[in-house]
């Protein structure tokens, strides 16, 4: 038995609803020898005849009676699998899955999500939250279309990176004992106080490591905390002191200060793609609206330079 085909299903409703097929062949605009050999083959595909002739008209047979509701259902369903991806060809729908940081999700995406839904309603987003090691095998495996990491990320033929821009990386310290004035901070001076650092593992870590190192100092975290967040409330409440990324002190911080590192430092931020990716209408409007992000984050920053809130970038 053969599996029958839509354009027979549709042939023998046909049929079944205009009673002859000379009717049907009119309102499928097909000649009556055509919608004939699509009722032959599906006889012969289902091993059974299908219609009779009563009074002058075509109709079902005890097997064709049973074809009925099965055939109008398959119908049905095409029509439903053609209607929910017309949208995707059009551009009006579609899915993004996107893996990021939690500090990028939180100060960062809202208004780049925001952007994106208002210009593609019909966009199905999801973000997964984790540092870029455990984010960037999921993006290789299929399960993201995106990831937007802390570069610099392993060398790999099947991901593309673009850069979009630098996140200086800033002093935290509790507000009671802190430098006065706003004065960049020192490595050395940093470190006399406990160090409240983000977890070992990730992008920003190892920048903030490599700075300490730079000025011959291994920083000895007295805390390692996976949230941004909660560093922020424990630097407030007097434990120690941090180094963060200037996105994430936007504003102000209770009980803390905020300073400039001497010398400067930074991560840089990009958008990691699979290079096979198609980029459809969702990922050009991501890509976009990051970009756009991007630039503002660069004026900001080099505003801040030339007040000398910050320094010029040490090696």
């Amino acid at each position: 038995m053969n599996a029958p085909t839509l354009r027979q299903l549709r042939a023998f409703l046909a049929v079944v609803e205009s009673g002859s097929i000379s009717h049907a062949a009119r309102a499928l605009h097909l000649t009556q020898p055509a919608v004939s050999q699509q009722l032959r083959e599906l006889e012969r595909g289902l091993g059974a005849r299908l219609l009779d002739r009563a009074a002058g008209r075509m109709i079902p047979s005890a097997a064709g009676t049973a074809l009925l509701d099965p055939a109008r259902r398959a119908l049905a369903a095409a029509t439903d699998a053609a209607a929910a991806v017309a949208g995707h060809g059009k551009g009006e729908a579609g899915r993004l899955r996107l893996g990021t940081g939690a500090t990028a999700c939180i100060h960062l995406l809202p208004p780049v999500l925001a952007a994106l839904k208002q210009a593609m309603p019909g966009l199905a987003l999801t973000v997964a939250i984790g540092n870029t090691a455990e984010v960037l095998p999921r993006l290789e495996a299929g399960e993201l279309d995106a990831v937007l990491a802390t570069l610099p990320i392993p060398a790999s033929r099947a991901l593309s990176v673009t850069r979009l821009f630098s996140d200086p990386l800033l002093a935290l310290l509790p507000e009671a004992g802190a430098p006065a004035g706003e004065a960049a901070v020192t490595a050395e001076q940093l470190s006399a106080w406990p160090l409240i650092l983000y977890e070992a593992g990730g992008n920003t870590r190892s920048a903030t490591d490599a700075w300490f190192r730079r000025a011959g100092i291994a920083a000895r975290p007295a805390m390692e905390l996976g949230s941004v967040e909660a560093i922020k409330t424990l630097v407030g409440s007097g434990l120690g002191a941090s180094v963060l990324p200037g996105m994430a002190l936007r504003q102000p911080v209770p009980g803390a200060v905020i300073r400039p590192l001497r010398p400067a430092a930074r991560r840089e931020l990009g958008l990691v793609l699979r290079r096979e990716k198609v980029l459809d209408r969702g990922l050009r409007l991501l890509l976009a609206a990051l970009e756009e992000k991007s630039s503002f984050f660069e004026k900001k920053n080099q505003k801040n330079l030339c007040q000398g809130r910050n320094e010029t970038p040490g090696a």
